[in-house]
């Protein structure tokens, strides 16, 4: 795979994935609503897809060692993945009762990480695949947890649910 479109693979599944999760438990820690989760997951796979796209294309742009087809392809690849990853999010909280949709959305996210996070590991100087995906279940797991007391706090200061 061309190093440009691993960029935007690495990139937009992590935060894809990341992002929306937290997204996900923060709203439904704070608001218990479908709706509102939904309509999050769709807001964050555009709004955010973009920005994320844009941050890497000025990221490969400033270190002036990229060609303008490597920056146009990183930046696109992003934005689809991010995009598309965000989406899958929206499949189980549609499809399952809430509270199970949650478990089943963070089961998705931490699944599809840890195997990407594997095969980076393996693929690294150091050869650590399993270094590589506590690393990363990690920061997962504490953006998981934050979200969740972040959506609570909310919820208690401003009667959202």
């Amino acid at each position: 795979m061309r190093k440009s479109l691993l960029t935007g693979l690495s990139f937009g599944l992590t935060s894809g994935i990341i992002t929306t999760l937290g997204l996900i438990v923060g709203l439904h820690s704070g608001t218990h609503s479908q709706e509102v989760i939904i309509g999050g997951i769709l807001t964050i796979a555009i709004a955010d897809a973009f920005s994320d796209a844009l941050g890497i294309h000025i990221s490969q742009e400033s270190e002036g060692k990229n060609s303008i087809r490597d920056i146009w392809e990183s930046t696109g690849s992003t934005f689809v993945f991010k995009c598309l990853f965000a989406l899958t999010f929206a499949v189980p909280i549609m499809m399952l009762p809430l509270e199970i949709a949650i478990w089943a959305s963070i089961a998705w996210g931490l699944s599809l990480l840890g195997i990407f996070s594997y095969f980076i590991g393996k693929n690294s100087k150091e050869g650590k695949p399993f270094h590589a995906v506590a690393e990363h279940m990690f920061i997962a797991i504490l953006v998981i947890i934050i979200t969740h007391f972040v959506g609570d706090f909310i919820s208690k200061m401003f009667g959202a649910a």
